[in-house]
């Protein structure tokens, strides 16, 4: 089926709709997330992706000024580990119980492949291991133009199947935001393309699944998300593809194949200029048989699963139960 006619359908359900489960339908926008809405637009987000100048700028500042990545804002009975796995920063999160038979999240953060990790990442890192009580393990991944697709997402598809052997029978589920979510497409890929088995599922929360941000409604979508723009999107994207093809599955995992990949949670909003990929990458899996959710709603925007609104608090319960 289309990306159109998928889209078509999805506007039957004027809240939103789960593809692939029988859900009712969601309630309208909340007054409070069509203000943070206003609010993001005010914001200096997306005049950073303005432009490909505006992204070279940010990148050199960070050169010259890297951001922290250390944990800020787990909260309380949450401990933090750093370690190196080949060569990365790697922290291990665990309850202050201890972390004995707990299950393992590979969370991996977003930031368009130039960004640091952010407070925002690490509290809900602390959430997810105090609420569900697992262990979080995070990559402190290299950023581009530094390090690129050719090196990132083999040495992410190797951290993974270290954890995952390391884990044994315990249930290992990766999950990503954004670049991170593309980025951990891009390693399952990896893993499934070399026989290594999979984790027990990808929770994917507004994916970039598709660098070169070239579907005609995307101009349109634009207009209205309030912290995205095509022209950084793009820009960021060929930093990170190096001496890769923009459209490499490395960089744009969307292009790849997906038989025999994990089950997936997909997370997207209408006010995201990427949700049309959320919804062709959620039917291109399905077609070979890997179960999917979709959970695509009206007017939210890029992250709306991280953000502090009703939209969001609900989905993190989702994500809660899935990681458990």
């Amino acid at each position: 089926m289309s990306v159109a006619r998928l889209v078509s359908a999805f506007q039957l359900c004027p809240g939103g709709c789960v593809f692939g489960t029988r859900a009712p339908r969601d309630p309208a926008p909340s007054l409070h997330s069509r203000a943070f809405n206003l609010l993001l637009g005010l914001l200096p987000y997306k005049r950073q992706l303005a432009s490909a100048e505006a992204v070279q700028a940010h990148v050199q500042k960070l050169a010259l000024r890297p951001a922290s990545f250390e944990p800020t804002g787990l909260g309380r009975d949450v401990e933090a580990t750093l370690t190196k796995m080949g060569g990365w920063p790697v922290y291990y999160t665990a309850p202050s119980s201890g972390h004995e038979g707990c299950n393992y999240v590979m969370f991996l953060h977003g930031g368009g492949f130039i960004n640091e990790i952010v407070p925002a990442h690490w509290r809900f890192i602390g959430q997810m291991t105090r609420k569900a009580r697992i262990s979080c393990v995070v990559p402190i991944y290299p950023l581009a133009p530094r390090a690129t697709a050719k090196d990132v997402v083999p040495a992410t598809g190797e951290l993974l199947r270290m954890l995952l052997e390391d884990a044994g029978d315990a249930k290992v589920t990766v999950v990503g935001n954004s670049a991170g979510a593309g980025l951990a497409l891009a390693a399952c890929q990896w893993l499934r393309d070399r026989g290594h088995r999979q984790p027990a599922r990808l929770v994917l929360i507004s994916p970039a699944a598709d660098a070169s941000v070239s579907r005609p409604e995307q101009v349109a979508i634009a207009k209205r998300d309030p912290i995205q723009d095509i022209p950084g999107i793009v820009e960021a994207g060929r930093l990170y593809a190096g001496e890769l093809d923009i459209g490499h599955p490395f960089v744009s995992p969307l292009n790849g194949t997906f038989r025999f990949l994990a089950p997936m949670t997909i997370f997207a909003g209408t006010r995201d200029l990427l949700y049309p990929d959320s919804v062709d990458l959620a039917e291109r899996a399905r077609a070979v048989g890997v179960p999917v959710e979709l959970h695509l709603l009206r007017d939210q925007p890029h992250n709306y699963a991280l953000m502090p609104t009703p939209e969001g608090r609900r989905a993190r319960a989702m994500i809660l139960r899935a990681v458990t």
